[in-house]
């Protein structure tokens, strides 16, 4: 039988096994999730699609995973959920089966909203139990808790190459197998939540969020503000290679699906492989050097891009998704040190707003491909990590404990 307390002295130690377990989930979380761009080039053809419908299919996920996360958040910041995560992994699974049987522009539309619906209500929690389970080392907790997604996000365009490509759009019903998994680690990991980590907030008081700053409030506003448009540039930009990238190179370089789905695989790897590096380094030597490199760092082999022939294409996304890869976690602690005590809002806002700005980017890119070309849009948005910038003006943090 679990005790249902535990010391302060072990939770001021990170728990791997519980952060593993997050970082899993999350890699078949985002698994799940990346088989819906990675399936574009194949219901485009079936059913007859325009850019702007798979851009509307991209807009639907993207704001049904964004709109409920700072609510997700700011409510469990007040009665954490420790089941919340097993709940919304239901409803990937239901989506995920629908999609499979989805005969029609509006059924795929339904789908992804419930696949959507189910990323709003993980990652807001998820987040949170990983800063818990931190022991202190919030930038490491966050970086393997990322690693989990991208690793799974650059897994579908693999398994789309490999399984639905050949075998059609009910093979996607095989996924659910990973669903499933998912609830049964979430429920393992929502046991220790309830058991441990909330047994301690509920007689400390929380305890775990008691670091503060002294900066005034309006230059927290600015910050996040910046913060927030930071968020705006990796987005958008990540969102003209995640939903368009294999049609980029369809297009210029006449590959074939199968090939091009892994050069997205080789893109979307390289941010699983540069994510873990952002946070523990921002623990170290501060988080603003940090989200400096990682979104400005990326301009030069941005703007080379729409340049380079198919082999220095396939050179070029490898640092670009390691850059750009270590900014959130760096970004997110950063956010959560500027308000302190709202681990789970300020997640489910960031984790939010980005889902939001890469729906929105998706839209307005594939509405901007219809009406002009694929490398002119590819061309205009090279220039979007110059937005990072802006970081000049964020302040410097130093927390203190209470």
């Amino acid at each position: 039988m679990e005790k249902t307390t535990t010391s302060t002295q072990d939770l001021s130690s990170t728990v791997y096994p519980i952060l593993f377990a997050l970082s899993f989930s999350h890699l078949l979380n985002d698994t799940i999730q990346s088989l819906i761009p990675a399936i574009y080039p194949i219901v485009k053809t079936s059913y007859h699609l325009s850019f702007s419908q798979i851009g509307l299919i991209t807009l639907t996920f993207q704001l049904a995973a964004s709109l409920f996360q700072p609510f997700v958040g700011l409510y469990t910041d007040k009665k954490p959920q420790p089941y919340s995560l097993a709940v919304g992994m239901a409803f990937t699974l239901t989506g995920l089966i629908t999609l499979s049987f989805a005969n029609n522009f509006y059924l795929i539309l339904l789908s992804v909203a419930l696949i959507g619906t189910g990323s709003s209500v993980f990652h807001p929690e998820a987040s949170r139990m990983a800063h818990a389970a931190s022991g202190g080392k919030r930038g490491l907790a966050q970086s393997v808790f990322q690693l989990g997604g991208n690793a799974g996000s650059s897994l579908g365009p693999l398994l789309a190459a490999w399984i639905i490509a050949p075998k059609g759009q009910h093979s996607i019903i095989w996924f659910s197998a990973i669903a499933l998994i998912a609830i049964v680690v979430l429920r393992y990991v929502g046991n220790w939540y309830k058991n441990y980590v909330l047994a301690h907030h509920l007689s400390k008081k929380g305890r775990l969020n008691s670091s503060e700053h002294h900066l005034p409030k309006s230059k927290v506003i600015m910050a996040v503000s910046i913060l927030l448009i930071l968020i705006f540039s990796k987005y958008f930009y990540m969102a003209s290679l995640t939903s368009y990238f294999t049609f980029y190179l369809i297009d210029k370089f006449q590959v074939s699906v199968q090939t091009s789905q892994i050069y997205l695989f080789v893109f979307l790897f390289s941010i699983a492989a540069g994510t873990l590096l952002g946070g523990p380094i921002g623990d170290r030597i501060g988080r603003k050097y940090v989200i400096w490199f990682s979104i400005l760092g990326a301009a030069p082999f941005a703007l080379l891009l729409p340049h380079a022939n198919l082999f220095w294409t396939g050179i070029l996304i490898v640092p670009i998704g390691m850059i750009l890869a270590s900014a959130f976690s760096a970004i997110l602690v950063y956010a959560q040190e500027l308000i302190p005590g709202k681990v789970g809002l300020v997640a489910g806002l960031f984790f939010g707003f980005a889902f939001g700005m890469g729906g929105l980017g998706s839209a307005l890119i594939g509405n901007l491909i219809d009406k002009t070309s694929i490398s002119h849009v590819f061309s205009i948005c090279a220039y979007l990590p110059l937005i990072g910038l802006l970081t000049a003006f964020l302040p410097n943090i130093r927390t203190h404990k209470k």
